[in-house]
């Protein structure tokens, strides 16, 4: 996928960061209640629970950003290459960590895109406020270290990217499943 969150304006961040959260959502939006909790095919995760993972993951972004940061003393975009490269690349599936799994529960659609909407809103708000050059202390992202707020905002969309295109494929996985049964 050529999409590149560094060497960007802030505004232009911002725009990325916007426009991925509205495929997220028209995306998850396509489902009936039922198809957002059927699991498509073996070993996949069901539309909702890549939802409820991605509110997971971005639950705590927001206090993130807003805890304690020094200045990195590097390009604030230095990681975003490495961010791309794992979560941008479709044919790598890398394995959650257990506190950001979801529940085998079943998802109600309207709480759970609700929720995804308020949670990216916030973290975009937050970020639209704050210095993205600084480093983040509060929680070093696993192999990389301390990410500026700039980072984290692109590991953002690029997991949302990611996640987003699995549910697509989800989407038309079941869509093909229809026409067969037809």
């Amino acid at each position: 996928m050529n999409i590149t969150t560094g060497g960007l304006s802030k505004k232009e961040l911002l725009s990325l960061l916007d426009d991925t959260t509205a495929k997220l959502l028209q995306a998850l939006s396509s489902f009936n209640e039922e198809e957002l909790n059927t699991i498509p095919f073996e070993g996949s995760w069901t539309a909702g629970q890549v939802g409820e993972h991605l509110l997971k993951a971005g639950s705590g972004l927001t206090q993130l950003l807003l805890g304690n940061t020094q200045p990195a003393n590097r390009p604030p975009d230095e990681n975003v290459k490495d961010i791309e490269s794992i979560f941008l690349d479709f044919t790598k599936k890398a394995k959650s960590a257990q506190a950001i799994c979801p529940s085998n529960e079943p998802k109600d659609k309207k709480k759970l895109i609700g929720s995804l909407k308020e949670t990216m809103d916030d973290i975009r708000q937050t970020a639209d406020l704050l210095d993205l050059s600084l480093a983040c202390m509060d929680f070093p992202f696993p192999t990389s270290g301390e990410f500026t707020r700039w980072e984290w905002i692109s590991f953002v969309i690029c997991h949302t990217i990611k996640h987003t295109y699995q549910i697509e494929n989800i989407y038309k996985t079941m869509c093909d499943k229809k026409t067969v049964r037809s």
